[in-house]
């Protein structure tokens, strides 16, 4: 996920990927941010929160976990949002996805 300096949002999606680097996948050890798992957060004019994200497969035995983990962080950081998680699978999580931390915790 990259966040542009002229995003209106900055400030707030900033916060809201230091809250990700919290959430851990607990098969790999590796948080959501690391793992290139979070596609794209959306800060909405109502006040809600939308998390385009993906799983390393489609049917992730954790996928209820990590899911779980990112809306309790993004609702932890910011109070009274509503956070929704919209999971896709394209484009399919792929190696390449790993930010130069995430490849080195997992040995890439």
């Amino acid at each position: 996920m990259i966040i542009s300096a002229a995003d209106q949002h900055f400030d707030q999606k900033t916060k809201a990927q230091a809250a990700l680097y919290q959430v851990i996948d607990p098969e790999l050890f590796v948080n959501v941010i690391d793992l290139g798992l979070i596609y794209e957060i959306e800060f909405k004019e109502n006040g809600a929160i939308d998390v385009l994200m993906t799983l390393s497969t489609p049917h992730c035995p954790m996928g209820d976990a990590i899911t779980n983990g990112v809306k309790n962080a993004l609702e932890a950081e910011f109070p009274g949002k509503n956070v929704n998680i919209n999971l896709t699978f394209n484009p399919p999580w792929n190696f390449a996805m790993l930010t130069p931390s995430g490849k080195e915790q997992l040995g890439v």
